[in-house]
C-alpha cells in the first residue's frame, strides 16, 4: 500500500513527464492565479450575502416608529410615552 509521501512524488513525476521541467513553473503560477481568483470570487460572495442579510433586518428605529403609528392610528397621543407605556395603551384599546 503506498502512502501519501509515495502518492505525492508519484503524481509529481508524472507531471514532469507530462508537461516538462521548464513549463512547471508556469502551471504552478496559473495554478496559484486560479486559486487567488477563487479565493476573490468566494470572498466577493460572501460579503454580497452579508449585505444583503443585513438590509434586510429590521433597524432597531423601526419597530418604535411602527409603533408610534399604531398608537397614532388608535387615537393615541404617544407624546411623553415610552415603548412600553404606548403597547400598554394600544392593549387596552385592542381588548375594550
Amino acid at each position: 500500500m503506498l502512502g501519501i509521501n509515495e502518492m505525492v512524488i508519484i503524481v509529481l513525476a508524472i507531471v514532469l513527464l507530462l508537461v516538462g521541467s521548464k513549463k512547471i513553473p508556469e502551471l504552478a503560477r496559473a495554478m496559484g492565479r486560479a486559486l487567488g481568483e477563487f479565493k476573490r470570487g468566494k470572498m466577493e460572495i460572501e460579503r454580497e450575502l452579508a449585505q444583503q442579510a443585513a438590509s434586510q433586518r429590521p433597524t432597531a428605529a423601526q419597530p418604535r416608529a411602527d409603533l408610534f403609528r399604531a398608537a397614532e392610528a388608535l387615537g393615541i397621543d404617544p407624546t411623553g410615552k415610552n415603548e412600553h407605556q404606548l403597547r400598554e395603551e394600544i392593549a387596552v384599546r385592542a381588548r375594550g
